[in-house]
């Protein structure tokens, strides 16, 4: 667990002083990265077997730096409550450590706080529209095909009263805002030459004011990265993004006992868009259509076996929450470029 120490000092107003828009007290900013995952029960209960170890040793290795409770960066802002919430203070410090003392100088008065954590690394995502406090959004860059986020972002936000001669501390909780799915193949005796593998169905930006998720109404592509491992049957993909849609049923309930367990949709909420090329070139496109959200913080694995008419198939015959469309002798081309 992450802890940062932010101290914010002072020099006191006047007693006489009637105007106390420039009033100045000593308080602290405790931030603390709040990591709930999934990852390792998920990486246990999917990849259990001996000929998985490898496959769950590269993909932990993979996501070291997605599912982390460790901040290399922070992006601080401070708005002002009333009228169009102008931000009244901005400040980014480069932390790589697990804690860190910052003095800064704001009057006392009513502010709202919105922080963002490990946005430098990631090419992906940044920070826009963020002079206002109802418009500031972490959000993609913007294309049909996109690469994978590179790092796991934080975001949190907290009403904040600097008051006058009292002694206050304000505890900054940040939460991930993006998460992963692997999609883990078996090739053995499928022939199959290459294989390329995309998500889609993701959120496109998230307003850090009320932590929503924004869609556009062409989700962008994302391009799964090949993650390296030592099996020689096992082709192993992952895809880092925003969350997808929810579905139609209430969460209230479940979210008592495990926040990534979720009723089925009556429809798709994200998919696999899986690309085979054969050793005489034809290509066949396989679709898994997923009726269960990927949320923040969350990892989601998908075991399936490539046949030996490129098709992809979930290894998990009765899961009922993984669609399946295979279309042979696809033949609309092999070459992308993804946007940054």
């Amino acid at each position: 667990m992450m802890l940062m120490m932010g101290a914010l000092a002072w020099s006191s107003c006047s007693s006489i002083d009637d105007d106390l828009s420039n009033c100045t007290n000593d308080f602290e900013l405790d931030y603390e990265l709040r990591l709930v995952t999934n990852m390792t029960t998920e990486l246990q209960t999917q990849l259990n077997t001996e000929t998985d170890i490898s496959v769950a040793t590269a993909l932990r290795t993979y996501l070291s730096d997605i599912f982390t409770d460790f901040a290399h960066d922070v992006d601080l802002s401070f708005y002002d409550t009333a009228g169009d919430s102008l931000r009244l203070q901005h400040d980014e410090h480069v932390m790589d450590a697990n804690q860190a003392s910052y003095t800064l100088n704001l009057p006392m008065r009513q502010y709202m706080h919105i922080a963002a954590a490990n946005m430098v690394d990631n090419p992906i995502v940044d920070v826009y529209d963020d002079e206002r406090c109802h418009t500031a959004k972490i959000q993609q860059v913007v294309g049909d095909t996109i690469s994978s986020h590179t790092t796991g972002i934080f975001s949190a936000r907290l009403p904040m009263e600097v008051l006058s001669g009292v002694d206050q501390t304000f505890n900054v909780h940040l939460y991930m805002a993006n998460c992963a799915t692997s999609l883990v193949v078996d090739t053995l005796e499928s022939g199959i030459r290459d294989i390329m593998v995309f998500t889609t169905g993701f959120a496109s930006d998230f307003n850090m004011a009320d932590s929503v998720y924004h869609f556009a109404a062409k989700p962008p592509v994302v391009h799964a990265q090949k993650v390296e491992t030592e099996s020689q049957d096992q082709l192993t993909f992952c895809s880092v993004n925003f969350p997808s849609r929810e579905p139609a049923a209430t969460r209230t309930v479940i979210e008592t006992t495990d926040p990534f367990v979720s009723p089925t949709s009556d429809e798709s909420l994200w998919e696999y868009h899986i690309y085979v090329m054969l050793e005489d070139g034809s290509i066949t496109e396989t679709i898994l259509y997923v009726m269960t959200p990927l949320r923040a913080g969350q990892l989601r694995i998908i075991k399936c076996k490539a046949n030996k008419n490129g098709g992809v198939e979930p290894t998990n015959m009765n899961d009922h929450t993984v669609g399946v469309s295979i279309t042979t002798d696809w033949g609309e081309g092999w070459h992308f470029e993804p946007d940054l």
